[in-house]
């Protein structure tokens, strides 16, 4: 069976646009780079990867596409989410309502983030977005027909996961270079605001989405 190059650049755009779109996932990479540096931006986002990585695997064997036809199992992952985004929106809005002095003494004081628990929380967030999951699905299902050969879902799989990896990394890398420090700091609190507006916005979806 020929390999339609066509075909795999359409699935790629799709996937690209669903991951690369501002989302609670690109918005605390973005926030954690400009707020603590490229090491710990890194981290989350190789959660992130780590999570996209795991539903992309689910997808890809069909295990996704029959949890898509539990209603309980989606309910439970929106409410588990809701609730953890709700968690990212009520940490950003209290930054955003602290003062740069304030904020100043309590970087100063505080502990350090272990890059571990950074990867976790990238994890996590990601595992509990059933748009992550039906992204995937809605990616596979585009990609690979039922003739699918096994050589067109490894390829499609590699370059969902190189694109996953430069998408992500690509956030952290770039948010986390020193004009964009400085921007942040000039305006954390707007930044921080908005985190607290996307990251609310979506968990409020997600809590009251009947799909």
């Amino acid at each position: 069976m020929s390999f339609d190059f066509n075909h795999l650049l359409l699935v790629l755009t799709v996937y690209v646009i669903g991951a690369a779109s501002p989302g609670p996932s690109n918005m605390r990479i973005m926030g954690v780079a400009m707020h603590q540096g490229r090491r710990p931006a890194l981290m989350l986002a190789f959660g992130v990867i780590s999570g996209s990585f795991f539903w992309g695997g689910m997808a890809a064997t069909g295990i996704s596409a029959i949890l898509t036809t539990f209603a309980q199992a989606i309910i439970a992952l929106k409410i588990v989410g809701g609730a953890y985004l709700l968690f990212l929106g009520i940490k950003a809005a209290r930054s955003a309502l602290t003062t740069d002095e304030h904020m100043s003494k309590k970087d100063a004081t505080a502990a350090s983030v272990s890059g571990f628990k950074l990867y976790k929380q990238g994890l996590m967030m990601h595992l509990t977005n059933p748009k992550a999951l039906l992204g995937w699905v809605a990616t596979m299902t585009l990609g690979l027909g039922p003739q699918a050969s096994t050589t067109t879902v490894a390829i499609t799989l590699a370059c969902c996961a190189v694109l996953s990896i430069t998408i992500f990394g690509g956030y952290a890398l770039l948010f986390s270079t020193a004009p964009m420090v400085r921007a942040y700091r000039r305006a954390r609190r707007g930044i921080e605001g908005t985190l607290a507006l996307v990251f609310g916005v979506a968990g409020i979806n997600l809590l009251l989405s009947r799909q």
